[in-house]
């Protein structure tokens, strides 16, 4: 502190540069990162979640990269009836034993899993993209447009999805891109609705109204603005239709619809493996039951967790 020439009234020291530059800015700014390091912060705070994003990669090691380790015959029946006993114990050989035709029971895990994962990932995927797309374009035009595509959409909600499955399953031959198609065909209504209220409320955002006065194109902002701000709706929504399309498929299988054999999924080996029950042959049923049950609880725990990590209200700023 200094005096005045008079001496009489004291005088503020100046500034420094650093005291100064904190009164301009407000202070230190902390950041803890950008989105995806929230997203990411958010999600592994979440252990259930941890425990089952990594099930679900030990799954798709197993299904993919387990059959280059654990080599066993999964086409040739003939073979496996002359190689294999029926219905065996596990043993060294057939570490879960063997089913009704000789093959084995872990390698058919294997093999019946790629066929579960597969369809269910690609029909969530297709579901997805139809979904979005129909939702999109029926809540950014509205009016009468968007009242006729959304009763399609209620005429399909109200039909059984099961009672659908099976209907297409019969008419046609059960193959793997038929089981996706005929999947998505009964799934792409649930994100439809989604995306389409997600629309109604982001077409009136001011960034949505300022692209409109500057003369944006309608597939501009529904591709550049509408779409990509519902992406935590789509995401979440894609995790929950993976599980619920290997559950379809595991319907569909446990009724004899599914892939034709030699080919098999997770709902075929069950179907099979109930026929044995009453003789103990329980290496035929819990293995793949434990396979259903556990991938599709960890899809949800999973999707419940990137919900809450895109969710930005929940994210601790």
């Amino acid at each position: 502190m200094t005096l005045d020439p008079g001496g009489a009234t004291p005088l503020p020291q100046p500034l420094s540069d650093e005291d100064l530059d904190t009164l301009i800015e407000g202070g230190e700014a902390v950041s803890d990162g950008g989105f995806f390091r929230n997203m990411i912060r958010v999600f592994s705070e979440n252990k259930l979640a941890i425990v089952s994003f990594l099930f679900l990669l030990f799954m798709l090691l197993f299904c993919f990269l387990g059959p280059h380790l654990y080599v066993t015959n999964q086409t040739n029946a003939q073979e496996a009836l002359l190689n294999s006993t029926q219905n065996a114990h596990p043993s060294a050989s057939h570490w879960l034993g063997t089913d009704e035709t000789g093959f084995d029971i872990v390698g058919r895990l294997m093999f019946g899993g790629q066929i579960s994962l597969i369809v269910g990932f690609f029909a969530a995927i297709v579901a997805t993209v139809v979904g979005v797309g129909y939702g999109a374009l029926s809540g950014f035009f509205g009016g009468w447009l968007d009242a006729l595509l959304m009763r399609f959409v209620d005429m399909g909600l109200s039909i059984p999805v099961l009672f659908l499955l099976i209907a297409l399953v019969t008419i046609y031959r059960p193959t793997a891109p038929l089981l996706i198609v005929v999947i998505a065909a009964v799934s792409w209504l649930v994100p439809a609705r989604l995306i389409r209220s997600e629309t109604l409320s982001l077409r009136t955002r001011e960034y949505v109204q300022a692209v409109r006065v500057m003369g944006g194109s309608r597939r501009r902002i529904i591709g550049r603005h509408i779409i990509p701000n519902s992406v935590g709706t789509i995401v979440v929504f894609a995790t929950f239709c993976v599980a619920d399309s290997i559950l379809y498929l595991a319907a569909l299988g446990f009724l004899g619809l599914g892939v034709p054999a030699p080919q098999t999924d997770w709902g075929t080996m069950l179907s099979n493996g109930v026929n044995y029950a009453a003789n103990g042959y329980w290496w035929e049923i819990y293995p793949v039951g434990f396979c259903i049950v556990f991938t599709v609880v960890a899809l949800n725990y999973v999707g419940d967790a990137l919900r809450d990590a895109l969710e930005v209200r929940l994210q601790r700023r």
